[in-house]
């Protein structure tokens, strides 16, 4: 009987191999190298950088553009005010025209007439200039270029309406009848400018999801 035959039942069992020793089928490692922890896997490569990609996207509103939105607001509000005083000189000046019908003023009639429909007029240009001023403040928060550059126009009319109220309030020589031009003046000119700057720039061309 031998110990060293295979196939001997009561032989000696096989040697196994020491532990920590690789398994069957792995590459021997070259003395002094130190074992590879990937087994076999290739690295991952690093995600690629972009242009731009160290700056920042905005995450919050830039403040002039804030400062723009509030503006928007306050226009508005001014706006609505101006429609409900144009509609109501409209009504008075209606009035007046059926009052002057029925004494038999015919022609102070007509200009009652004439002067309700210029009101009425004014008072519709009004609430839809203050429609769109609630529009633009409004989608600021989620607008793109389109928002953009028709804020840009708008508060470019509205500065250039201004300049033109302050030259006529100078050219009357009235304090008083500088103040509202220049105000309106100041307000279209940072409404204008919010948009163009980097940063309303950058926050309009941010992208959304």
């Amino acid at each position: 009987m031998s110990f060293g035959d295979p196939n001997n039942p009561y032989g000696q069992p096989p040697q196994q191999p020491p532990a920590g020793a690789p398994g069957y089928g792995y590459p021997q490692q070259p003395p002094g190298v130190p074992p590879q922890a990937n087994y076999g896997y290739p690295q991952q490569p690093a995600y690629p950088g972009y242009p731009g990609g160290n700056m920042m996207l905005p995450q919050s509103m830039p403040g002039l553009l804030v400062t723009a939105r509030v503006f928007l607001f306050i226009i508005s509000a001014v706006q609505i005010l101006g429609a409900l005083a144009f509609l109501y000189f409209a009504a008075f000046a209606s009035d007046v025209s059926d009052g002057a019908d029925e004494l038999g003023f015919g022609s102070v009639g007509d200009g009652g007439d004439a002067a309700a429909g210029v009101f009425a007029i004014f008072a519709l240009i009004a609430a839809a200039l203050a429609a769109l001023s609630i529009t633009l403040g409004v989608k600021f928060g989620r607008g793109g270029q389109g928002i953009r550059i028709t804020t840009v126009i708008y508060g470019a009319l509205g500065a250039i309406v201004g300049l033109i109220g302050l030259f006529v309030g100078l050219d009357t020589g009235m304090a008083s009848s500088v103040i509202g031009p220049l105000l309106w003046l100041v307000f279209g000119g940072i409404i204008a400018a919010a948009p163009v700057v980097p940063s309303g720039t950058a926050w309009f061309a941010r992208p959304r999801y």
